[in-house]
């Protein structure tokens, strides 16, 4: 079945969104195309759920460094309950977007796409041909290229974990893996972070290392210079062997959960956008 539209957008995060609302606002025939629910990454998987748990965690580290300063007691991260609040926040967001998108009078097709010609693209049996095409699909974990690389979960599996293990290893320096392992120590979690290179190499130096003496004196272990070259599920436990190699030669460390924090590479691959 062929259909055609001034405009196809291929994702429905803000990326997507604000061109497919724009567009459409200016009387263009618009359709927005996603395998994922509706909203995107940051909605959905990442900034916003993000943030409702650093939230938390920030709650916890300011009572904690109160203590004996006018502030007495305790405060401590009930995961499962702070999971469950989260979700008030992401449960309601493909719907909402998809309501939005009808409202304004846009096309909706779930599934994936995958570029035929320049200008045309299939939705399962659906024939899509378009003036332009906005790909706006995103990013997800980059391929490790390590043995034992599906015992690593991503960055939004963690968002979704029901419990939290007693101790996590981050595998990279970046913003995610410094965020996600300030969040888990928070929560009650032994955590260490593992990285190749300069930490953070995009932010300023100065700041960077401020942050990570922090980190350090708060008690997450950071390892830099720090290569992993495979992950091993440990028999008859709950637990997994990171293998780690850097100057001084080899180490080993045993984790519960092992969350890829190594950087993302645009969702295109299954694009077929050679065509």
């Amino acid at each position: 079945m062929a259909e055609s539209f001034d405009l196809v957008v291929l994702g429905t995060g803000s990326g997507g969104g604000a061109p497919a609302a724009k567009c459409r606002q200016a009387g263009w025939s618009v359709a927005v195309v996603d395998d994922q629910p509706y909203g995107g990454t940051c909605a959905n998987r990442g900034c916003d759920p993000k943030k409702v748990l650093v939230g938390a965690a920030e709650l916890v580290a300011w009572q904690r460094r109160m203590l004996g300063h006018g502030v007495s007691g305790s405060a401590a991260i009930d995961w499962r309950d702070l999971m469950r609040f989260k979700r008030t926040f992401t449960e309601p967001v493909p719907k909402s977007r998809e309501q939005a998108f009808d409202a304004r009078g846009i096309t909706q097709i779930h599934g994936e796409a995958r570029f035929i010609a320049e200008d045309c693209l299939v939705v399962g049996e659906r024939e899509l041909h378009a003036g332009h095409i906005v790909i706006a699909t995103g990013a997800g974990p980059r391929p490790l290229g390590i043995p034992g690389e599906e015992y690593v979960i991503s960055s939004t599996q963690f968002l979704e974990l029901e419990e939290l293990p007693r101790r996590i290893a981050f595998l990279g320096a970046g913003y995610i893996s410094l965020e996600f392992a300030h969040i888990a120590h928070q929560a009650g979690a032994q955590v260490v972070i593992f990285g190749r290179g300069r930490p953070l190499e995009s932010f300023d130096e100065t700041l960077v290392d401020g942050l990570l003496a922090h980190t350090r004196a708060v008690g997450i272990d950071v390892q830099l210079g720090a290569d992993v070259t495979a992950v091993e599920r440990i028999e008859r436990t709950d637990s997994f062997r990171v293998g780690v190699t850097r100057e001084g030669g080899r180490s080993e460390e045993d984790v519960q959960l092992v969350v890829h924090g190594a950087g993302r590479t645009p969702n295109t691959a299954r694009l077929g956008v050679d065509a």
